[in-house]
């Protein structure tokens, strides 16, 4: 199953940010945005915005009040006026680069990673979704794990939630990506699920349970009340 199909996944990966200026220059030409060059890129804002530069296809070189070699003062012929300076985040979807907005501060574009990022470990780890999402089979595979001392080499624990018919599964040394699987287990991703089917798991608790652990999730809960999580199979009915 292609990552795009993955219902688990939430959020950008790998978010950074990018400082940039917005430049104009003659009254005919539309904006454009650059990098300052590594040589300026110590120059605070207030000694950025409003002033005026000169730039080539790469990069931007504030011209008041700095010294600029020759060489890149040959390379940047084209002169303009700083308008503001641009903080873009951007991050990672499903592999493909993508830009999730402009900031006008390095400190509010510091404060959009911090609330996109899922890196802490405290939270969005935890799903409850429909156990109809397992066909019965699974359900009962599931159940009896509960019961007993999980086997360590699934990479979970099953286990049940008092006064409640809902299971509850902590996944084990997640993501269960390549990497991180022969890092911390020396096997891939593709081992891992042929060992769960050779232990007797049913097929619809290992989509779901790979699935979920590809995501990074931690805990995952199976409850007949929960909702019906969007584009994961459904058994039965709701």
């Amino acid at each position: 199953m292609s990552p795009k199909s993955n219902p688990f996944l939430r959020g950008y990966r790998n978010l950074s940010i990018d400082r940039s200026v917005c430049i104009t220059y003659e009254d005919d030409c539309p904006p454009i945005w650059r990098p300052l060059h590594p040589s300026q890129a110590h120059l605070p804002d207030d000694q950025v915005a409003l002033f005026p530069c000169v730039f080539s296809n790469d990069f931007a070189l504030i011209t008041e009040g700095q010294d600029i070699p020759n060489d890149l003062e040959a390379q940047s012929q084209t002169e303009g006026v700083v308008r503001t300076v641009v903080y873009a985040v951007s991050g990672g979807d499903f592999g493909q680069p993508v830009h999730v907005g402009d900031t006008y501060s390095a400190e509010a574009a510091r404060e959009v990673v911090r609330r996109l990022s899922f890196e802490t470990g405290f939270y969005s780890r935890c799903w409850e979704i429909s156990s109809t999402h397992l066909t019965p089979e699974a359900g009962r595979f599931l159940a009896e794990l509960a019961d007993i001392a999980t086997p360590s080499g699934f990479l979970f624990v099953a286990f049940r939630i008092p006064y409640s018919p809902a299971i509850g599964v902590k996944l084990i040394a997640t993501p269960w990506t390549d990497a991180n699987l022969q890092h911390v287990e020396g096997i891939s991703t593709n081992q891992l699920r042929q060992e769960h089917r050779a232990k007797g798991m049913p097929e619809s608790l290992v989509e779901v349970l790979h699935l979920a652990a590809l995501a990074d999730v931690r805990m995952l809960v199976f409850d007949a009340d929960a909702r019906i999580l969007q584009g994961l199979t459904v058994f039965g009915d709701e």
